[in-house]
C-alpha cells in the first residue's frame, strides 16, 4: 500500500494525520455543515480546504510531499467519505427528530416517510 495510499515509511503516519486527526475535523465539518442546513457542496469545498491542511502536516512535520497530487487526491476521498457520512448521519437525526410526523428512520444515514 505504500506509494499507494501513503508516501512515508510508516503507515502509522498516514493512519495518524489522515484518518485520525483529518477524519476527526472532517466528521465535524460535516455534522456542523448539516446542522446549520448548508448544502453538501459548501462542506465539500471546507473539506477540499482541510486537505491542503492535512497535506502540510504531512509535508512540515513527516517530511512527505506538499504539491503531490496523487495524495492529495488519495487525502481528499478518504476525508470527503467521512465527511459525507457525519453529514448524512446528522441530516437523518435531524429530519427525524425535527419531523417526527412525516418521517421515521430508515437506518443511520436515511429516513423514509410515515406510513
Amino acid at each position: 500500500m505504500q506509494g499507494i495510499l501513503y508516501e512515508e515509511a510508516s503507515s502509522l503516519t498516514f493512519i495518524f494525520v489522515t484518518l485520525l486527526l483529518g477524519g476527526f475535523l472532517a466528521l465535524l465539518t460535516g455534522r456542523a455543515c448539516a446542522k446549520t442546513w448548508r448544502p453538501r457542496l459548501v462542506m465539500a469545498i471546507y473539506i477540499a480546504i482541510l486537505t491542503i491542511g492535512s497535506r502540510f502536516i504531512h509535508f512540515s512535520i513527516f517530511g512527505g510531499t506538499l504539491l503531490s497530487l496523487h495524495y492529495y487526491l488519495v487525502d481528499l476521498i478518504v476525508l470527503e467519505i467521512v465527511a459525507f457520512a457525519g453529514f448524512q448521519f446528522t441530516r437523518t437525526r435531524q429530519m427525524v427528530t425535527q419531523y417526527y410526523w412525516l418521517y421515521e428512520a430508515a437506518g443511520p444515514f436515511s429516513w423514509k416517510a410515515r406510513g
